[in-house]
């Protein structure tokens, strides 16, 4: 899910590249855990991200504490654009302590509503320098299936992809078996793969200046 990056709403996916004045490629991307997660689903997505988008991906050992405020009791879910804008916080401040122009990727074991919707599996500025994803909803248990770690990361690699791309100022595609399709439900993030189509790759690439 995209959320318009406040005041780069509007704005076409270069104009990611044009306010940061530089290509992503000279740019990192930083993973960080939101509550309680394994760091053992960590550093697949690191690797998978790093290959993705050719870039230096790095993991980021302190936790961002999940606020109260952000819970909802009726619901029990956690209002993600309250994880986000801590997201967002960290990456702000990652820029300003190095001078570096990043992204970062919050990963949460939360189960995560945006307003008007049932859940969300993600969500990012877009474009902008934040992203979050949610693992609660893609643990097979959830739907009554036996754990498999290795599911599990297939479909939060591809969860982590589709946010960053919507950080970099991509919007959802049509073709269903493209990242960047938007999945009403697991089904669907199953049966897309890690890959952009042809046409979000050339945008992509566009962006970072390769």
């Amino acid at each position: 899910m995209d959320r318009g990056g406040g005041w780069l709403r509007g704005k076409c996916a270069r104009s990611w590249r044009k306010i940061h004045y530089i290509g992503l490629c000279l740019m990192k991307i930083y993973i960080v855990r939101v509550g309680d997660v394994e760091t053992s689903v960590l550093e697949p997505i690191r690797r998978e991200v790093a290959k993705t988008f050719n870039v230096n991906c790095e993991l980021i050992d302190e936790a961002i504490s999940i606020p109260m405020e952000a819970y909802d009791r009726v619901r029990r879910q956690f209002l993600s654009e309250i994880l986000l804008s801590k997201v967002l916080n960290l990456a702000m401040k990652m820029e300003k302590e190095t001078g570096e122009v990043c992204i970062v990727l919050g990963v949460t074991g939360v189960d995560i509503y945006a307003r008007g919707m049932n859940f969300i599996f993600g969500e990012a500025q877009c474009p902008g320098k934040s992203a979050l994803i949610s693992l609660f909803r893609l643990r097979p248990e959830f739907y009554g299936e036996e754990p498999n770690k290795d599911l599990l990361i297939d479909r939060a690699i591809k969860e982590a992809i589709h946010e960053l791309g919507h950080a970099l100022g991509l919007r959802h595609c049509k073709n269903p078996l493209c990242v960047m399709f938007f999945s009403l439900h697991i089904g669907m993030t199953d049966r897309k793969t890690r890959r952009f189509c042809e046409k979000c790759a050339v945008k992509v690439r566009h962006i970072i200046g390769l």
